[in-house]
């Protein structure tokens, strides 16, 4: 199957039928996706397909046939790791990732609401939300301060 995998062209072959997790975990080594319910509840596992925010375990691999994924490993995510890490956003790091994932697929300027409801699927049993939708708000205000493609240090 050829897609678009973190910015490069890829031929992987694994089964139409396996699990996108699976195949981005074991076929491709990509292991900062994580499984966490396996079942499409705790949002673990969230990537960007075409820039769109799913739940890879849910994913049969057939359906990237051509398309562009993106995970936590080809992410433009400094800003966001960052500011999880600033505003303790992150404890036990397993929803970390798909909570990352699913905030790139927000606008540069989202509102609480919509932080909310772009996170609704991903689950957190450790920190709660409020560190992390201040993380969210705090790095989406430093891409909008910083031009695109110069590293901010601070």
């Amino acid at each position: 199957m050829q897609f678009t995998l973190n910015g490069r062209e890829v031929d992987v072959a694994a089964h139409p039928m396996r699990r996108l997790l699976d195949v981005l975990r074991e076929d491709c080594e990509l292991t900062g996706t994580k499984e966490g319910c396996g079942e499409g509840e705790c949002g673990a596992c969230t990537v960007l397909i075409d820039g769109q925010a799913v739940v890879s375990c849910l994913v049969p691999f057939a359906q990237v046939d051509g398309r562009d994924v993106r995970t936590i490993e080809g992410a433009d995510a400094q800003a966001l790791q960052r500011a999880f890490m600033d505003h303790v956003g992150a404890q036990c790091g397993i929803c970390t990732p798909g909570m990352i994932m699913a905030a790139m697929s927000l606008g540069p300027d989202p509102t609480r609401k919509q932080m909310q409801e772009a996170l609704a699927g991903n689950l957190c049993r450790c920190t709660g939300y409020e560190a992390i939708y201040r993380a969210i708000g705090e790095a989406k205000r430093a891409n909008r301060r910083t031009p695109l493609g110069v590293e901010s240090i601070g």
